[in-house]
């Protein structure tokens, strides 16, 4: 399987994880050490642990927002186990067809022992 697809099916299945409110699926996908910088106010969230937190603040907000990431390209590394991601986002809230917010996103993904780990995520809001 080529890395483009393996993080297309990565990205699926974290984008499923928001949904489905599943932490322990978000957590396997999420390198220890993982970065993102948040769209609208560029707070940083750092570690794997952190960042669980903040899914499960997310997950207990009323209206709950789903958060979806449609990936663009991806670009994959010749010469190391890395790619870069880019693609479009949007939050909804739960049952509604109109984006709260949106924007454009990149993600760094890993490659370690056969799966691919999110390391970093940068997010601006647009709309």
């Amino acid at each position: 399987m080529t890395a483009e697809i393996a993080i297309r099916l990565r990205r699926a299945e974290f984008n499923r994880a928001i949904a489905a409110a599943d932490i322990a699926a978000i957590s396997a996908i999420l390198s220890p050490d993982v970065i993102m910088i948040t769209g609208t106010d560029s707070a940083v969230i750092a570690g794997r642990k952190a960042q669980l937190a903040a899914w499960k603040r997310e997950f207990s907000a009323t209206p709950r927002l789903i958060y979806t990431r449609t990936t663009g390209v991806i670009t994959a590394s010749a010469v190391e186990p890395v790619a870069m991601e880019h693609g479009h986002w949007q939050g909804l809230a739960y049952g509604q067809a109109v984006p709260v917010a949106s924007g454009t996103y990149a993600a760094k993904w890993r490659e370690k022992d056969g799966n691919w780990l999110l390391v970093a995520e940068i997010f601006v809001t647009l709309g």
